[in-house]
């Protein structure tokens, strides 16, 4: 195994650490809840609050996806990882 290998290995057992969590997994719900709710209470004559409120809650879910992707690169790896043991 190379080193960017074990690395990826190492940020997806992180991540999935984190989203496992569910002192994280309620704080994002609760931010991601609160930028929606401040998008959608916004007046629309107002579009800097709408902006703002929308790229926290863009942020917010790209956060979250930036985990999942490192969860599932680390689950491809070691899939190959079983797949050419197998072999």
């Amino acid at each position: 195994m190379d080193k960017q290998e074990e690395q990826a290995l190492e940020m997806g057992d992180a991540a999935h650490k984190l989203i496992a969590d569910p002192t994280f997994t309620e704080v994002v719900n609760t931010l991601v809840e609160g930028s929606f709710q401040q998008f959608v209470n916004s007046k629309p004559e107002s579009p800097q609050d709408r902006e703002r409120a929308y790229n926290a809650y863009r942020g917010l879910t790209d956060i979250v996806a930036t985990l999942q992707q490192r969860v599932a690169v680390r689950d491809q790896i070691l899939a190959n990882r079983d797949n050419n043991e197998e072999e």
